[in-house]
């Protein structure tokens, strides 16, 4: 299986790994929202546990989750995400990904081009606003 590409952490990692409240830190996700990711099946592996029965993630799970974040923050709705992670989860399945992420990156390009002529909308009332604000700046 080909490796998985995903944001680095800059956290040290002990071998045993990190509590939940740690990988919270870490990763600047709600323990909620950890516990949220393993319930709806979106992290890669399950999450181990200690003797105690508490979770322990490993450098792996951080990166997995940094890398949920960051598909999150691109607008990729849950279910995509549960769809790569399935998809992530199975040997073989090279191409589904590659046809996966570049659906999403034009999504997002689209994404981009639409906040850009956003932006433009915004520097031109700005630029009316500030006109009429600061006439002397204008002579």
């Amino acid at each position: 299986m080909a490796p998985l590409l995903l944001p680095s952490i800059a956290s040290d990692v002990p071998e045993s790994g990190l509590s939940i409240g740690e990988a919270s830190a870490a990763t600047g996700v709600s323990i909620q929202a950890l516990r949220y990711y393993e319930r709806e099946g979106l992290l890669l592996d399950p999450t181990p546990r200690d003797r105690g029965g508490r979770r322990r993630y490993s450098r792996g799970d951080l990166e997995w989750i940094a890398g949920l974040v960051m598909l999150r923050e691109t607008g990729m709705p849950i279910a995509e995400i549960r769809v790569i992670a399935d998809l992530s989860r199975t040997p073989g399945t090279e191409a589904e990904r590659f046809a996966f992420f570049e659906r999403h990156r034009q999504t997002v390009i689209a994404q981009l081009e639409q906040t850009r002529r956003h932006l433009a909308a915004i520097d031109s009332k700005i630029a009316a606003y500030r006109a009429i604000a600061e006439p002397e700046n204008n002579e």
